[in-house]
C-alpha cells in the first residue's frame, strides 16, 4: 500500500448534500432553521425520548446534562475511569468529586458490580458511558440507581445504533448524551444532542445552550453558554441519520472482517468481545488488547504500523491516573488494575466508514506479518 492509511475515513451519502445545498439557499445558517427542528426531533423519534436538544459538540452535551441536574459543589458523580475526559470536566469545574470504577477486561466497559459499593451519602449521579462497541450492562446499573435515588446520565455517543436487550442506546436513564464528531456513525463535523423523557430538564437544556436567555430579550438570571448547533450542521446531521441502518450494518462488517483475518493471531492479541447476553458488537472502532506474554507495549506496535502507513490511535488513558486529577484531588488510594492494563495495551485499527477492503486486508496482513514473524 502506498497511500496512508488514516484512523477513521468518513462516508456520506448524497442526501447530506441535497440537505446541506437546500440549507445555504434558505439563507438559515445559524441555529434558527428548519433542519435543526427536523433534526432534533429525528433524534427524538429514533431513540424513543420525548425531548431533544441539540448542541455545538458531546462535550459540551455532557456539561449541560450535569449542570442541568444540579450536582453541586460537594457531590459525588460515579463514572469509569476508563473513558475520555469529556466526562469528568464539569464534575471537576462546579467542585464535585469523581469517584472511579473500573473495566471488565472483556467488555472494556465499566463494571456494574463495583457500583454499588462506591456509593455514599454524597453520591448524586451516575454517569454511563458505553465504549468501543458493546454497551454497559444497565439493568443492574439502573436498578441501583433507582435504590439510592440517583441521576443516570447515559453517554452514548460511541454506539449511535446500538441497542441493549433490542431498545436503543441512548433512550436510558434521566439524561442521554451524544456527540456527531467526525468518527461518529452520524456525523455533523462537529455537534452533539441531550435527549430525555423529561420536559423541564429538557427546557433547563435548551436554556443552557443559549446563554439563558428570557422572554425579554437580553435579561438573564443565570450562568449559560452560547452551544448551539447550526442549521448547517443540522442539515447534514439529519440526512445522516436516515442512513443509520445502512452505517450500522457497514461497521459491523468491517468488525467481522477483522475478526475473521486475524483469529488467526488471537494467541497474540485479543479481538473485541463478539457479542454479549444483551447486544451485538457494533464495532465503533476495531480495538485489539495485546497479550503481555507478547512482552511489547501498545506504542511499541503502533510505532510499527505508523512505519508501514497505518494510522492507529491508543486506547483511553486511564481518568484516576490524569495529571489534572492528581493535581485537583491529589493521590487516589485505590487501585484500578484492569483499566490500567487495557489502556496500556490496547489500540484500535484503522475502522472508518470509508475503509476499503483492500485497506483491511493490507492492514491485517501487516499485524499478522509482525506477530508471527516478531514475537
Amino acid at each position: 500500500m502506498k497511500k496512508f492509511i488514516s484512523v477513521n475515513q468518513t462516508k456520506f451519502f448524497s442526501s447530506e448534500k441535497i440537505k446541506l445545498n437546500d440549507c445555504l439557499k434558505s439563507g438559515w445558517i445559524s441555529s434558527n432553521g428548519k433542519y435543526v427542528v427536523e433534526f432534533e426531533k429525528k433524534l427524538s423519534n429514533s431513540f424513543h425520548r420525548k425531548y431533544s436538544t441539540t448542541v455545538v459538540n458531546g462535550s459540551a452535551a455532557l456539561d449541560v446534562a450535569i449542570r442541568a441536574l444540579n450536582i453541586k459543589k460537594g457531590d459525588e458523580v460515579i463514572m469509569p475511569t476508563f473513558s475520555i475526559i469529556s466526562i469528568l470536566l464539569e464534575v471537576m469545574r462546579i467542585g464535585a468529586r469523581p469517584i472511579f470504577i473500573d473495566s471488565d477486561l472483556n467488555t472494556w466497559n465499566m463494571k456494574a458490580e463495583d457500583i454499588e459499593k462506591n456509593i455514599t451519602k454524597k453520591t448524586k449521579a451516575i454517569i454511563v458511558v458505553h465504549i468501543y462497541g458493546l454497551p454497559v450492562d444497565l439493568d443492574p446499573v439502573l436498578k441501583i440507581a433507582k435504590k439510592y435515588n440517583l441521576k443516570v446520565i447515559e453517554d452514548a455517543a460511541e454506539l449511535i445504533g446500538q441497542t441493549y436487550k433490542g431498545k436503543p442506546c441512548g433512550s436510558f436513564g434521566d439524561v442521554s448524551t451524544f456527540s456527531f464528531y467526525a468518527n461518529k456513525h452520524i456525523t455533523t463535523g462537529e455537534g452533539g444532542a441531550l435527549l430525555t423523557n423529561n420536559k423541564t430538564l429538557d427546557k433547563k437544556f435548551k436554556s443552557l445552550r443559549n446563554l439563558c436567555f428570557e422572554k425579554k430579550r437580553f435579561v438573564h438570571r443565570e450562568i449559560g453558554w452560547n452551544l448551539r448547533m447550526t442549521n448547517l450542521q443540522a442539515s447534514i446531521g439529519s440526512a445522516q441519520l436516515d442512513s443509520l441502518k445502512k452505517i450500522v450494518s457497514l461497521k459491523r462488517k468491517i468488525g467481522t472482517t477483522y475478526n475473521e483475518n486475524l483469529k488467526i493471531i488471537s494467541n497474540f492479541i485479543q479481538l473485541p468481545l463478539e457479542k454479549t447476553q444483551y447486544a451485538d458488537n457494533i464495532y465503533w472502532v476495531y480495538g485489539i488488547v495485546i497479550k503481555k506474554k507478547c512482552g511489547i507495549t501498545a506504542q511499541s506496535l503502533m510505532n510499527y504500523l505508523k512505519k508501514s502507513g497505518i494510522e492507529t490511535r491508543p486506547f483511553f488513558f486511564p481518568l484516576h491516573r490524569q495529571p489534572i486529577v492528581k493535581k485537583i484531588y491529589g493521590k487516589l488510594h485505590k487501585s484500578f488494575p484492569n483499566a490500567e492494563s487495557i489502556s496500556k495495551y490496547g489500540l484500535y485499527l484503522p475502522s472508518g466508514l470509508g475503509i476499503e477492503k483492500k485497506e483491511i486486508e493490507y492492514i491485517s496482513k501487516t499485524l499478522i506479518n509482525f506477530f508471527l514473524k516478531k514475537i
